[in-house]
């Protein structure tokens, strides 16, 4: 047992390094046409939940992704969203840690790509439904987050699959969790 914090470490480290990797030949004319398309961020303050944000089951969600153009879970997690419905504006971003900063993301919270979606904050690999889920409920918090990249989450698929927690947090950096897979 002593030696699992670093093993998860090494697993995380390999994680992250087959993600910038695996996906970068095949997803360059993908990042060329996602440049095309790049958007400044959004202005409006991500916290509590707007009373006007209703999501029509006629329309699909638009959710924005800021992501690295080489991340290839970051393109993994962006196909789940499209496959569940989302409407997806993919943005390469070089800068992550302004974004992650302007959306009240710590860093105990932080992944690869960071989203928004209505009035929330989606950081990592979150399940679309529990994305429906919040945009449904509506709960005031910021945003929900998956911390790390945990294998077999949406985009991290894998011959495992680990247990992990997808958590709400607020401005303030307070956390709790909303779902566990």
């Amino acid at each position: 047992m002593r030696y699992s914090a670093g093993l998860a470490v090494i697993v995380v480290t390999l994680a992250a390094s087959a993600c910038t990797k695996e996906g970068s030949a095949r997803d360059g004319a993908e990042a060329e046409r996602q440049n095309a398309a790049y958007a400044e961020p959004a202005t409006g303050t991500v916290g509590a939940a707007s009373s006007t944000g209703t999501v029509s089951s006629s329309a699909a969600t638009t959710i924005k992704v800021y992501k690295d153009p080489n991340c290839g879970c970051c393109n993994n997690w962006v196909e789940h969203l499209k496959e569940n419905g989302f409407a997806v504006e993919a943005i390469n971003e070089s800068n992550m840690s302004a974004i992650k900063e302007k959306y009240a993301i710590g860093r105990g919270l932080q992944s690869c790509h960071t989203a928004v979606v209505g009035d929330y904050a989606i950081e990592g690999h979150v399940p679309a439904d529990l994305i429906r889920k919040l945009l449904a409920e509506k709960p005031a918090v910021a945003g929900l987050a998956v911390p790390g990249m945990p294998i077999g989450s949406p985009g991290m698929e894998g011959a495992t699959k680990e247990r992990y927690d997808v958590l709400t947090f607020d401005r303030a950096g307070r956390t709790s969790v909303y779902a566990q897979r």
